[in-house]
């Protein structure tokens, strides 16, 4: 006697042996997308129907989105569903019905190219982080171009967007595309544009026909300009999201690839205020201690005087040294010239005129460097004059001290009351502290 589950067992082993891989045609009904990725719909025609299952990793392959009532051909594999005993289809592969030469063609495409290495990831250009100018080429009346616009403008809303419309379905979308792209590498370097993105939303295998090019997947890797390829919806799949630098699921998709940098980069900019904000912060306490050291620095008006007179005292020193050095030489030079005027031929009077004229040049020399010497001094010593307290109480200012003769600098040192002596230019006050007012 056989249990349930072993019948059902023997039932599916014979089924999957007596019937190969086979193609089925039918409608699509009852379709149901579980969140595993499996998907389980009915096919039927107009007698019969058949339960179907696809799992996820057939079903991720899908060059198109099954909807239903979509009539389609699907190669399975005739089962058992043991767990219940129904009769189902394991689906390996599906497609729109009647357009099987459709994917046909494209499967080879596919393959020729990808044997000359067209696809290759090496040859793929890197997009720029932060694209001055974004081209998109696409229909002006197409959908995909308003939600790429309001994408665009939502992320980077200051870098600019140069559409170059085109047919993009039919058949002059096929020289519409080619032309586009040429006109968007003609305008890089004048627009500055740096990406382009080649979109249109979805449809059925001969809407998008058009990107299944041959020619055009050529183009796409000749490009100047790196190329973001998003067309159709998620499951859309054609020769161009192959040849381009990059696949996007959809025309929005696409515009958020290519505006990533401008978009992580605006979200960054809290953080960078918080640094800046610290720098500065660091910048002040550090040119707060500059300042802090200058003022050590700083000097009494009597300690600079004192150092002024010193360095006055110095320079006296150095001027009667060399003037003394330069009568020495000016002898010594006197005295070989003589010599030399002894030793040659008798011309007395004109190396008396020569005589007269250096000795001439010499006073001459010497009264300029005691006139200049004696206005530098008088020069310094009418500066250091102008530094003295006394002149600075001719300007205005006052010198105040309390009863013990201390000199106040702040208003906190006196209490009310108190009496305050305040020095003037000419004589001076006694005073009584009657109120405070604070820096």
């Amino acid at each position: 006697m056989l249990s349930v589950s072993a019948l059902n067992r023997l039932a599916r082993e014979a089924l999957e042996t007596a019937l190969p891989l086979l193609w089925v045609g039918g409608e699509i009904s009852n379709l149901t997308r579980a969140a595993s990725g499996h998907l389980y719909f009915t096919l039927k025609d107009a007698n019969a129907q058949v339960r179907c299952a696809m799992w996820r990793n057939k079903a991720q392959l899908l060059a198109f989105r099954p909807q239903n009532g979509m009539r389609v051909e699907a190669r399975a594999l005739v089962t058992l569903y043991e767990a219940r005993g129904d009769y189902q289809l394991n689906i390996e592969s599906l497609r729109p019905a009647g357009i099987g030469s459709l994917f046909e063609a494209f499967n080879r495409l596919k393959e020729k190219l990808a044997a000359e290495g067209l696809f290759d990831a090496a040859g793929r250009r890197p997009l720029p982080r932060l694209p001055r100018a974004i081209g998109v080429v696409t229909s002006a009346q197409a959908a995909a171009l308003r939600d790429v616009i309001i994408t665009l403008r939502r992320r980077a809303p200051h870098v600019p967007i140069i559409v170059f419309p085109t047919p993009v379905q039919g058949p002059d979308a096929g020289p519409g595309l080619l032309a586009a792209l040429d006109a968007a590498a003609a305008h890089a370097a004048q627009a500055s544009i740096d990406v382009v993105l080649l979109v249109r939303g979805g449809g059925s295998i001969e809407d998008l026909w058009a990107f299944n090019d041959e020619t055009l997947a050529r183009a796409l890797r000749a490009s100047r300009l790196p190329v973001v390829c998003g067309v159709g919806h998620e499951t859309d799949v054609t020769i161009a999201d192959f040849a381009a630098d990059l696949r996007a699921p959809t025309p929005t998709g696409a515009a958020e690839l290519v505006t990533e940098g401008w978009h992580a980069m605006r979200s960054t900019l809290p953080g960078l205020d918080v640094q800046l904000q610290r720098a500065m912060i660091r910048r002040l306490e550090a040119l707060g201690q500059r300042l802090d050291r200058a003022a050590l620095q700083l000097k009494h008006p009597r300690a600079r005087m004192a150092d002024e007179a010193k360095s006055l005292q110095g320079l006296g020193q150095r001027l009667s040294d060399a003037m003394r050095r330069r009568l020495a030489f000016d002898r010594l030079h006197a005295e070989h010239v003589g010599a030399r005027l002894r030793a040659a031929v008798p011309r007395l009077a004109q190396d008396q005129r020569t005589m007269d004229a250096l000795a001439h040049r010499l006073r001459r020399s010497l009264q300029h460097l005691l006139t200049h010497q004696r206005q530098r001094t008088e020069a310094l010593a009418a500066s250091l004059q102008h530094l003295a307290p006394e002149a600075v109480l001719e300007r205005g200012y006052a010198i105040a001290r309390d009863t013990q003769g201390r000199v106040l600098r702040h208003a906190a040192e006196v209490p009310d009351g108190a009496t305050v002596s305040v020095q003037l230019a000419h004589g001076s006050l006694a005073t009584r502290v009657t109120g405070h007012q604070d820096d």
